[in-house]
């Protein structure tokens, strides 16, 4: 069963249906304009058209049979990190009404006898739990590896995987250390090295700060990358973390979690000795008091007593001014020199 190319009805004014699988959109396509349709445009068309034709291949002419879904396990490696609710309640109303259309393909689990797992299509899975319905399915016997390879392919040639989905996919296969050099992720997502080496390295984020900000769907790889390379500053990972747990950040959606991030993350910090503050001071007989407070290069010192007392004590601190910043320069050259 053939696929649409995701981008095929880009200047289409409506939005495009969203589903495990483009064969289901049913209506007609407008042709992608010339300018679209060159350079790299054309060759990003292409790379999705083959993918999408290999991952097709894996189900076309095959026997269709049905399947209880609890006698399906979810695949060993996840292309997703998390389902958006307002896109699979779409896709579970369109399966209510029309049937699922597109099979999904599964695998004998080989740890499991009697059972099988999810290659691709964990959401139509996961609406015929929701519906109580058996889920359409062909079953393959693959390897580990075409079975990464498959699910790569599949979802990689799908416009709608964020980015940081496919760099979490990418790392994880490469921790299974299939081989030395990650071809097979090479093959599975369809991508040159640099970029790779891009979204290992934006999957590499601490943990926190990726679940905060969440799936980001509109943020693309150079985005997230600029991200990373912000978070190289320990200061800045410190200046995220703080941001982070500020209740007002989670109640945001995750794009703008994440513009607000960078931004903060780009903007020179406010240093903390600028920060005004203020404390007071009282000796043991409470003879008087001090009021002292330090707002940028400025430092004050008031003093207030009942009696002559405090008077008395400033004539005797600015009498003595001279020796007192002399002991304080000593005492901070011998810090500093370590004597």
């Amino acid at each position: 069963m053939a696929r649409k190319n995701p981008f095929a009805n880009i200047l289409d004014d409506q939005r495009p249906a969203v589903d495990d699988v483009a064969a289901d959109q049913k209506r007609p396509s407008r042709p992608v304009s010339d300018y679209a349709a060159k350079g790299a445009s054309r060759s990003l068309l292409k790379s999705l058209d083959e993918l999408a034709a290999r991952a097709d291949k894996l189900v076309e002419g095959e026997t269709v049979v049905e399947l209880e879904p609890d006698l399906i396990d979810a695949s060993f490696v996840r292309d997703r990190r998390a389902d958006d609710e307002a896109e699979f309640n779409e896709l579970l109303e369109r399966i209510r009404e029309g049937g699922q259309d597109s099979p999904i393909l599964v695998r004998p689990n080989p740890k499991s006898a009697g059972r099988y797992m999810v290659v691709f299509g964990h959401r139509r899975w996961k609406v015929a739990q929701a519906l109580g319905r058996k889920v359409r399915a062909v079953v393959k016997d693959i390897e580990d590896r075409e079975h990464v390879r498959a699910l790569g392919q599949e979802n990689a040639a799908r416009a709608d995987v964020p980015f940081i989905d496919r760099a979490l996919f990418a790392a994880d296969v490469a921790r299974l250390r299939y081989d030395d050099d990650n071809a097979i992720i090479l093959s599975a997502l369809s991508i040159d090295r640099t970029t790779l080496s891009k979204m290992l390295s934006v999957a590499g984020l601490p943990l926190p700060i990726l679940e905060a900000i969440g799936r980001a769907k509109n943020v693309g790889r150079d985005r997230w990358y600029e991200l990373k390379l912000l978070l190289d500053s320990p200061a800045n990972q410190e200046r995220a973390l703080e941001t982070i747990r500020d209740e007002a950040f989670s109640a945001l959606s995750s794009d703008t979690r994440f513009d607000l991030l960078v931004r903060k993350l780009r903007s020179k910090p406010t240093r903390k000795q600028n920060q005004p503050s203020k404390r007071n001071w009282t000796p043991p007989d409470s003879a008087l008091s001090a009021e002292i407070s330090a707002e940028g290069k400025k430092f004050t010192l008031a003093l207030k007593a009942k009696t002559s007392d405090a008077r008395a004590f400033g004539e005797y601190l600015s009498e003595n001014l001279d020796r007192f910043y002399e002991a304080f320069r000593n005492e901070s050259i011998s810090q500093e020199t370590g004597g």
